[in-house]
């Protein structure tokens, strides 16, 4: 018996011919599952089908334990060959494989079309091309920083490898020299629209080479060689190592080999029959099919993987967080987090912008956990998905046009994957100043609101930044902090006091009242928050008196709110924010679900402004004190 591992450089013969049977079989259930679904992707997960048999069942993985912690990953990143992947997995043991050739691609099935968490042994869900390569890099780093020793491998294709993502991970692999992260590239030279060389020619073992790679290149239909090939890599000490398979699509079924159609397109019942007999194999549609109109399998949850708990939550003296900007505010909280927490391993990734988005101060005060990944934020985005799922508490720093906007497909799958990550967006709205249009990001509420798991703090200074931060670090599921550029005072009460100071504590989803009136109602959403309550105070001085409320978690606003906005003279919503789709929209939602009505009037940004003084801009905008007053003057018929 082969030892787990890839331990042994090469393969008995036994075994050998013992994977070449398997092979063969699985390649019948791959067929058999597309055509009764009538859809799928048949031809890549033939010419794959090998790579799959040899990763599941040399590498450290354990069917009957699939979520033990030291166990190595396996990704795969062309999720459509999604048939390949249920063959060898069900032959490994790890599920009933006729659950998955009779409920493939059916609705309420764990089999899905594209490979997804719910299904045991797989680690992520893939479908989107290039980012199994970044998740392979997330999960190896994780691996290093606690201390778990397990190994990863990412199986991928020919045709992703055109995608910009794929680069970014792989010179990010080389130049942390993650030696324990093996990629088999199924290089069968087909992709949808036809041969890959005609769509976008790409050299795959020079580019692999170039970034810093090992390169083997082998036949990846011949199970010894492909054996002995990702044996080498994993002996390799020094570096990542690429095997490069080269393969035929739809392999073993001569009408089928070489050709693009057969990429996505089950065989007809009649090619069906033709294709298992020269596999030797007899037609299983009959004993399958049946089964299909029964409830599908169960689906198995997915490994919901909590980030690490917190031993302390730090604090600072006011007066440390006074006069000074949200970013800066994080920052203090992340260096804070990780000096009082030592034992807690703390992943913090970076692109180019440690100064600005403040995470050079962990950088220095945790070098070996600080990931530099340069101008690649997509890579990034993927990279701190896989970390945080694989006991690190990671964190991923950015401006806010690059952490959501440039990467909302990545935080998309983040959210698939149910992962753990702490988004820090800084350098939000209008308060970017200088850098004008292309940096604004006025829109960050509202694409985080088109996704099911991710929650959005918009603290309104910095003494608030800080026990945000500190009291959710350690919280299950995604989690974004978006703060301006700008210094902002601290929110003080009536009498001058912090109004976040002693006896604070940050709740998630709370209304922080600064003001009461009974004349109007202000919601206000972060950087805005000190001149609505200047606006406030102004207008307290003729008599009017209106509430302000901030608003900190304009995605998850308080049910018992409702009856309050609906029974207020007017409720205007001010944000440094598209008007449409951030707080006001919330607002408005609320009130709707409640089934009530009432007088809510939006005050947010309405179109890109140019380069300037945020506090310019702001006085463009009407966000600065004197624009918010005169819209609440115009409510109030004053």
């Amino acid at each position: 018996m082969v030892p787990r591992g890839f331990v042994v450089p090469t393969l008995d013969p036994q075994t050998v011919s013992e994977l070449e049977e398997r092979a063969r079989q699985a390649r019948g259930a791959i067929l058999t599952m597309t055509t009764i679904a009538g859809s799928g992707h048949p031809g890549g997960s033939m010419s794959s089908i090998e790579t799959y048999l040899v990763l599941w069942s040399f590498a450290n993985v354990d069917p009957s334990h699939p979520s033990a912690e030291d166990r190595d990953r396996i990704v795969v990143s062309h999720g459509h060959t999604s048939p390949g992947v249920y063959a060898a997995l069900g032959q490994a043991g790890f599920f009933d494989l006729d659950d998955a050739i009779a409920h493939f691609r059916q609705a309420g099935s764990p089999f899905e079309g594209h490979v997804e968490r719910a299904v045991p042994g797989v680690e992520w869900g893939t479908g989107n091309l290039g980012q199994g390569l970044s998740a392979g890099v997330g999960f190896a780093l994780a691996s290093r920083m606690t201390g778990r020793g397990w190994r990863t491998f990412v199986a991928m294709s020919d045709g992703e490898q055109h995608k910009g993502q794929v680069g970014e991970a792989r010179r990010l692999a080389a130049k942390e020299r993650l030696a324990d992260l093996t990629v088999v590239v199924d290089l069968n030279g087909i992709q949808i629209s036809g041969r890959t060389v005609d769509v976008m020619p790409v050299d795959v073992a020079r580019d692999f080479a170039a970034d810093g790679w090992g390169v083997l290149e082998v036949d990846g239909h011949d199970v010894a060689a492909l054996y002995e090939a990702i044996a080498a890599a994993v002996a390799d000490p020094e570096r990542p190592v690429a095997v490069i398979a080269h393969t035929v699509i739809g392999k073993g079924v001569s009408f089928m080999e070489g050709k693009a159609e057969y990429h996505g397109r089950a065989l007809t019942p009649e090619e069906y029959e033709r294709a298992m007999a020269e596999l030797g194999l007899e037609p299983m549609l009959e004993r399958h099919a049946p089964a299909r109109s029964s409830k599908p399998a169960t689906a198995h949850a997915a490994v919901v993987a909590d980030p690490p708990r917190l031993s302390v939550h730090p604090s600072r003296p006011e007066g440390d967080l006074a006069s000074t900007d949200c970013r800066s505010a994080w920052g203090l909280a992340l260096s804070d987090l990780a000096r009082d927490n030592p034992a807690v391993p703390i992943a913090v990734l970076d692109c180019d912008l440690a100064s600005s988005v403040k995470t050079d101060g962990f950088a220095r005060q945790r070098p070996e956990s600080f990931v530099q990944c340069g101008v690649g934020e997509h890579n990034a985005a993927t990279v701190a998905g896989a970390l945080s799922i694989s006991g690190v508490l990671t964190f991923w720093a950015d401006f806010g046009v690059f952490g959501s906007n440039e990467v909302y497909n990545q935080q998309r799958l983040n959210d698939i994957n149910r992962t753990n990550v702490r988004l820090a967006l800084t350098h939000c709205g209008l308060d970017v100043g200088e850098d004008g249009k292309t940096h604004q990001c006025i829109d960050y509420v509202g694409a985080f609101r088109n996704l099911f798991g991710w929650r959005v703090v918009v603290p309104a200074d910095p003494l608030q930044t800080y026990k945000a931060v500190t009291a959710l670090a350690d919280s299950p599921g995604n989690l974004v902090f978006a703060m301006g550029r700008s210094k902002l005072p601290l929110l003080a009460r009536s009498d001058g006091s912090p109004f976040f100071g002693d006896g604070y504590e940050f709740a998630y989803g709370a209304v922080d009242w600064v003001r009461e009136g009974a004349d109007g109602i202000v919601l206000v959403m972060g950087t805005p928050s000190g001149a609505a309550v200047e606006a406030a105070d102004r207008l307290e001085r003729e008599g009017m008196r209106v509430a302000v409320g901030v608003v900190s978690s304009p995605l998850d606003l308080p049910d018992e709110l409702a009856a309050r906005l609906a029974s207020a003279p007017f409720v205007l919503c001010v944000e440094d924010h598209h008007w449409r789709t951030g707080l006001w929209a919330s607002v408005v939602e609320l009130l709707a679900r409640h089934g009530l009505s009432g007088r809510v009037a939006p005050h947010g940004v309405r179109g890109y402004q140019g380069s300037g003084r945020a506090a310019d801009l702001y006085a463009i905008a009407g966000l600065d004190a004197g624009g918010i007053e005169r819209r609440v003057r115009e409510l109030l018929g004053a």
